[in-house]
């Protein structure tokens, strides 16, 4: 499920080795808005860092620094619904969930086996499909 079609669109790009993201410097491309915004950090001196004022690492989004500062402090301010874990960031609350669920939504488009994650059916898929001789494909169940 996506939030709009263009939120689709792009994860459709996820499925091919599109990469509409292209370097205006030394025309490598990306997939993504953010590799492509890191590179130009990286490889170019093109744009801004947030730099951590504690261990001086640098980030590439404020976002990412204001995660990165959490670790520090050592707060942990989200919370599972379902036990008493806890973690820095809602992202990680909603990769644990699963956990508490034996609904597997995510099958093999090769074999048919299901998982609770998607990075876990691709890492399967990956193997089953060389071994079958498939294409990447695997299907989410609502």
């Amino acid at each position: 499920m996506f939030k709009s079609s263009h939120h689709l669109k792009l994860h459709v790009y996820t499925h091919t080795d599109a990469k509409l993201h292209i370097c205006s410097h030394c025309s490598e491309s990306f997939r993504g808005h953010n590799q492509l915004k890191a590179h130009l950090l990286k490889s170019h001196n093109e744009g801004t860092w947030f730099t951590c004022h504690i261990c001086q690492k640098n980030l590439t989004y404020h976002g990412s620094l204001r995660e990165h500062l959490l670790h520090h402090e050592s707060l942990k301010p989200y919370v599972c619904g379902d036990c008493p874990m806890r973690f820095f960031t809602a992202r990680e609350v909603k990769i644990h969930q699963p956990k508490h669920s034996d609904f597997k939504r995510f099958c093999c488009g090769s074999c048919g086996k299901y998982f609770k994650r998607s990075a876990c059916v691709v890492k399967h898929f990956n193997k089953c499909s060389v071994k079958l001789g498939y294409v990447n494909v695997f299907i989410k169940q609502d």
